[in-house]
């Protein structure tokens, strides 16, 4: 990478979270009052859906989208003041947390504080009107980058967020501008505060490949670890959602995160998740509860940081809307628990240490991580599938450290319950990789 991301970067719990549904004054002072609890889960950042004031010109719905962003250097008087945030933010750092905000700098709204001043920094259709690239996202109008004044303009809005006390960027978008831009504001933005966690919504590789098919910037998640601590998953997302509803088969879905440990630097660090406020809830997406948290477990086992999107630890089922107040129903918290031993177990010394190795993928997911600190080694029942399985353990009784369950190994095999299992192992295991076919192809002699 061309910049030192930190190694533990792959072990952050990131929460993510929409001011407007959060409480129920949809407020600052609404999720500070929650901090502690998220703290309490092992979340290390809390990432902020932009912030700002809403464009209401062609806005959607009876709000407008916070990604449809009047002036990128206010906040959104909805949800309070400047000195309400500047004061989340202290909050947040006293419990240990970093605050992370969403950064929207491929396109504003319509009635932008920008597109008043400086209306030659939009692409403009053949009428001279500013326009979107993107037809579907009529609410927007997009940024033409590269151009000197803007990457001023934005830098600098960047800089003041990082003294104003903000931890983090979650750049929307990433792809869809130029790398030399996000390489100049990570620079900059060092300078004034060094550490900033860079995080780029890399897109789907089919929308990469359209964007650069009609002339138009489209970065792959390779060229953005040339700015970006960690990106997206996107690139394989559609495998893993086939591999969710059995479309595909979950060999066809490890095969892909083998591949990309083959065509990213070395310290490459992937957001992993089952689910954020664009995707399908992973307990609607999922066959069944069980395969739910089983795939939950495994993504946070994963190699790569975790994120938990809002609402996740009450098992809902509904995305909310992102142009309407929507309130997340929490309940009590139902999967609160779960999630946090997931985010612990993210610090086990196995994962902060070790290297991660896939050992098989039928009849259910089976991954190690090995290192001086210890070993975990992991059953991911994705399938749903109860019976003896074969498992390359010494014979004894495991403890599953999600369930607090006794697993015995006997001749190789265990039996396997419905549920997801991590199980503790301290001796080294040196296992056998899994065999992906995408990596080891050789046409007949």
């Amino acid at each position: 990478m061309a910049f030192d991301t930190p190694k533990n970067y792959r072990n952050l719990v990131i929460y993510e979270v929409y001011v407007r549904n959060h409480g129920p004054n949809g407020a600052f002072a609404d999720v500070e009052a929650d901090l502690p609890r998220l703290a309490s889960m092992g979340v290390d950042v809390v990432w902020f859906m932009p912030i700002h004031p809403i464009g209401q010109l062609n806005k959607k719905g009876s709000l407008g989208c916070p990604y449809s962003i009047l002036d990128y250097r206010a906040v959104n008087p909805e949800y309070g003041t400047k000195d309400d945030f500047a004061r989340l933010i202290a909050a947040a750092h006293r419990l240990g947390l970093k605050v992370m905000i969403d950064v929207v700098y491929n396109h504003t709204a319509h009635d932008s504080v920008l597109v008043r001043q400086h209306p030659d920094w939009y692409h403009q259709d053949a009428s001279g009107k500013p326009m979107t690239t993107v037809p579907d996202w009529s609410d927007v109008i997009d940024l033409k980058h590269p151009n000197e004044e803007l990457a001023l303009y934005l830098i600098t809005t960047l800089q003041m967020w990082a003294e104003f006390g903000v931890d983090g960027f979650r750049c929307d978008v990433a792809s869809l501008l130029p790398v030399d831009f996000w390489r100049r504001a990570r620079a900059a933005v060092a300078q004034v505060k060094p550490g900033v966690i860079w995080l780029a919504e890399s897109v789907h590789a089919a929308w990469v490949a359209h964007r650069r098919s009609v002339n138009l910037s489209g970065l792959s998640d390779g060229e953005l670890y040339q700015a970006f601590d960690l990106t997206y998953n996107y690139d394989i997302w559609p495998v893993w959602q086939a591999a969710v509803l059995g479309q595909a088969s979950v060999a066809r879905y490890l095969e892909m995160l083998r591949f990309q440990d083959a065509i990213y630097p070395d310290n490459f660090i992937k957001l992993r998740c089952v689910e954020n406020h664009d995707q399908m809830r992973i307990m609607r997406l999922a066959p069944s509860l069980d395969q739910a948290l089983a795939w939950t477990a495994f993504e946070a086992f994963n190699r790569g940081a975790f994120l938990i999107y809002a609402g996740q630890e009450a098992g809902a089922t509904h995305t909310p809307s992102l142009f309407d107040v929507d309130k997340v129903v929490w309940g009590d918290y139902a999967w609160q628990p779960f999630l946090t031993t997931l985010a612990r177990l993210k610090k086990h010394p196995a994962l902060t240490t070790g290297q991660f190795v896939l050992t098989a993928a039928e009849p259910l997911i089976q991954a190690a991580w090995q290192g001086e600190g210890g070993n975990l080694y992991g059953l991911f029942n994705v399938t749903a599938e109860a019976g003896l399985v074969q498992a390359p353990l010494p014979a004894g009784d495991y403890v599953d450290l999600l369930s607090g369950a006794t697993v015995s190994v006997r001749d190789g095999q265990m039996d396997m319950p419905a549920s997801a299992v991590v199980l503790a192992y301290a001796e080294a295991l040196f296992l056998q990789p899994f065999h992906s076919p995408l990596l080891d192809f050789h046409l007949p002699a």
